[in-house]
């Protein structure tokens, strides 16, 4: 059944997940359950919601486009550590580590590219943005530091604010920061970018 994939299921098997983990969290955030005699939070309930969810979503894409990109490979095997890390020891710390992770990773393995004089970002994001090879090596620098800065971000968030605050920061803040910054660059798709034939 593999092909091109309708963007509004896309968007709902990409963006579904969260939206129920956030949903799942203001409902129950307040509650405790015991389960096998042991207590687990309302937060680490719905992280291990979450996890299958993810997965089926995450398969679900597969299996109606016929192919993952290695980010949502990446984000998935992270998601399943680290959440089921939180579950299994009962410490909802391990996944609010989760996206510190994914950028730390993501930003990691870009600069590995730029160290090499290559633009890894390219290989993913090049059928969507046509653009010269040094406007890939100016935005590949640019999203690497700023990978780095949304790790920093959710250190920070986590380790000194309520969970409220940081469920609120994953859920809204992470995206729109993403969002922000590539609005921020359309002077260099501009400058960079053509089109293609």
């Amino acid at each position: 059944m593999a092909g091109r994939i309708n963007p509004v299921v896309k968007a709902v098997l990409e963006w579904g997940p969260i939206a129920a983990f956030f949903l799942g969290y203001v409902k129950l955030k307040d509650e405790s359950f015991t389960i096998a005699g042991t207590d687990y939070h309302g937060f680490i309930v719905v992280t291990a919601a979450f996890i299958p969810l993810m997965l089926l979503s995450t398969g679900l894409m597969w299996w109606l486009s016929g192919k993952l990109s290695k980010m949502q490979v990446a984000t998935v095997v992270l998601v399943v550590i680290f959440g089921g890390l939180s579950v299994w020891l009962n410490d909802e710390r391990f996944f609010k580590m989760k996206p510190t992770m994914i950028y730390l990773l993501f930003g990691g393995l870009l600069g590995i590219g730029l160290l090499r004089g290559q633009s890894w970002l390219k290989l993913v994001l090049e059928d969507a943005i046509p653009m010269q090879p040094e406007g890939w090596m100016i935005l590949t620098r640019r999203v690497t530091a700023f990978f780095f800065a949304l790790a920093v971000a959710n250190e920070a968030i986590w380790r000194s604010m309520s969970t409220d605050v940081w469920v609120n920061f994953k859920t809204f803040g992470l995206p729109l920061a993403i969002f922000a910054f590539f609005m921020t660059q359309g002077g260099l798709f501009k400058r960079y970018g053509f089109e293609k034939p």
